[in-house]
């Protein structure tokens, strides 16, 4: 019992770390989806004065993936109130040319505002609509939505670290004695140490096991992916291998450099 408690504390704090960062990556994921699926539904209106050539204005735009024609049928449809057919035919001759521009993924205001300033520079070009005030909104909360994540993992992982290194610093003054000892006797640093270190390390181990195991049921769970269902995308809760490697390193490098750390400290004080 007691050993567990010693680990114990250390695990959690670990496991809170990872808890954090695979959060963070799995809402990078989804915003990454999401905006990748409304550069589906996004688009720019441009009216021109003469047909473009869609390979011409990919090579000079690199952000436009297709330029689609617009049929000027429904337009003339809701104008037509007895005018002969070949009336018609003069009339779509001499109405403009109007092209949806589908973009490679979704833009910032910024991306928005230069393609529209390059396209206009173009003398044929006479209008481009871009929706401005709907997209901007929606791209400011998505913007905010990622800072809001980003600044809380943040914070958890700081407070956690210090944590951490509460947790460590206890256990070295547990063992401080034994440590001292061996270094009379002439022992290395990293000897006198060792039972700090494999703290660190098997509790590293522990934790990432759990996170592997918890973002495993996660994933698995069939409510997780309704609920991405239900705005429209497919996210990767948690990717095997991956993301375990990620959170196997991270626990292991923090762990390590933390007791390194505390021992280099102990070392000076001494």
């Amino acid at each position: 019992m007691k050993s567990l408690k010693n680990h114990l504390s250390l695990v959690i704090a670990l496991l809170s770390i990872l808890f954090s960062l695979q959060t963070f990556i799995v809402v990078d994921r989804s915003i990454n989806a999401y905006k990748q699926n409304l550069s589906k539904n996004y688009s720019l209106v441009v009216v021109s004065q003469k047909n473009l050539n869609a390979k011409i204005m990919k090579n000079q735009h690199k952000l436009i993936k297709e330029i689609v024609l617009l049929s000027p049928d429904k337009i003339i449809k809701k104008l037509n109130s007895g005018i002969s057919k070949k009336n018609i035919d003069l009339l779509k001759l001499s109405l403009p040319k109007f092209y949806k521009l589908i973009l490679l993924h979704y833009p910032s205001p910024n991306e928005v505002n230069n393609l529209t300033k390059a396209l206009l520079r173009d003398t044929s070009i006479i209008k481009v609509e871009t929706f401005s005030k709907s997209h901007d909104t929606t791209y400011k909360l998505l913007l905010l939505f990622k800072t809001v994540i980003s600044v809380f993992a943040l914070s958890v992982g700081i407070i956690t670290i210090l944590l951490i290194s509460k947790e460590l610093k206890i256990w070295q003054f547990k063992h401080s004695e034994r440590m001292s000892i061996m270094g009379l006797f002439g022992a290395p640093t990293w000897l006198s140490s060792a039972v700090l270190f494999r703290l660190a390390f098997v509790d590293a181990l522990i934790a990432s096991a759990l996170a592997f195991l918890m973002f495993s049921y996660i994933s698995a769970s069939s409510w997780v992916q309704e609920e991405f269902s239900n705005i429209g995308i497919s996210v990767v809760v948690f990717d095997p291998v991956f993301d375990f490697s990620i959170m196997l390193s991270v626990s292991l490098v923090l762990s390590t450099l933390l007791a390194t750390f505390i021992v280099i400290s102990h070392k000076e004080e001494v």
